[in-house]
């Protein structure tokens, strides 16, 4: 009896733990559709300074234009300059590199790049708010970069 009774109590733990872990596996099979942007590179350049970003589109479909408007801040977490970039088109599942100068910006004095909204979030089938809503920031510098 007591042999049973312990076969019992692992076989109802096997499938308990089996099944807590069904939730994890069906989630990693679907990607969750979003926009991803990262801030790889803040260089000084002839004009100022060059933030080079790398932008991968999985929102399931491609954008026809799309475009932020940013927040720079110096060293203090004093907003030093508000500036829109147009990343242009952003094809579905493509990763783009786009660099842009920022005249007359040092680089060493950015603490932090803040995304305050899109100005632009275009292509067929793709809500206007999905650029914001969707969006996930990653930063390969010194410098904080986020919503």
């Amino acid at each position: 009896m007591k042999s049973s009774a312990t076969s019992l109590r692992l076989l109802t733990s096997t499938f308990a733990m089996s099944l807590t872990m069904v939730p994890a596996w069906a989630e990693g099979s679907a990607p969750v559709p979003a926009l991803t942007l990262e801030l790889n590179a803040a260089q000084p350049s002839d004009k100022g300074c060059r933030l080079t970003f790398v932008v991968n589109n999985n929102l399931g479909a491609g954008l026809s234009k799309a475009a932020f408007e940013i927040a720079l801040f110096n060293g203090a977490g004093v907003v030093d300059r508000l500036t829109v970039l147009d990343f242009k088109d952003l094809p579905e599942g493509k990763t783009k590199v786009t660099r842009f100068d920022l005249a007359g910006t040092d680089c060493t004095k950015v603490s932090r790049v803040l995304i305050n909204s899109a100005t632009e979030c275009a292509g067929t089938g793709v809500e206007p708010n999905a650029c914001m809503r969707k969006l996930k920031t990653e930063t390969k510098t010194g410098i904080a970069f986020g919503v």
